[in-house]
């Protein structure tokens, strides 16, 4: 994401900030690109930890997401969880499932979960269907080709074999379409 003060503004003033799995956000004096605050993260056991993820993590509620749990694939424990700090967990049949079925792919014959961050906008949605949800950092809503991912922090990866993120762009585009949400732009002020 490119520094922009209009999307770290709306973010930090939303009522409610969810953030995914190796998320940034800003640093003292650095320019603002994505925003302070975090209220909810959503994660899976992979995610690798940013110096974001665990600031601050008395003040937040951490919700694991296991899709592929539904699959049979063993449960795995991060070495960096601090030994105080509980999480939710998002139940299969409430919101993947939920989710996979919105996409209308044959998700149980090949093994596929939605992406972290259509699970937040799924979510968003869902638990607050009258709030005004503002989207941003996606990069497949612009580019649902792509085959990997370069995030705020760390190294490029590659889109896991689960996703099928052009599905989920068209439906996040739809949501987008009918005025539900709101897409915040990767580039900066304009």
């Amino acid at each position: 994401m490119e520094p922009s003060e209009s999307r770290a503004a709306a973010i930090d003033g939303a009522d409610l900030v969810i953030r995914v799995n190796s998320f940034v956000t800003d640093a003292p004096g650095a320019p603002p690109t994505q925003g302070s605050r975090t209220d909810v993260v959503l994660f899976s056991r992979l995610v690798p930890a940013t110096p974001s993820f665990f600031h601050r993590y008395r003040e937040r509620l951490y919700v694991l997401l296991e899709p592929m749990r539904m699959y049979g694939r063993r449960e795995m424990w991060p070495q960096s969880w601090p030994e105080d700090l509980g999480f939710a967990v998002a139940r299969n049949d409430a919101v993947a499932v939920p989710i996979n079925e919105a996409l209308g792919l044959p998700w149980r014959e090949e093994q596929l979960a939605p992406t972290t961050g259509t699970t937040a906008a799924w979510l968003a949605l869902h638990l607050f269907p009258e709030a005004e949800v503002l989207l941003t950092g996606i990069s497949f809503v612009d580019d649902p080709h792509q085959t990997s991912w370069q995030h705020q922090w760390g190294d490029s990866v590659g889109v896991g074999p689960e996703h099928r993120i052009a599905a989920e762009a068209g439906l996040l585009s739809g949501w987008l379409a009918s005025g539900r949400m709101t897409f915040l732009p990767l580039v900066g002020d304009r």
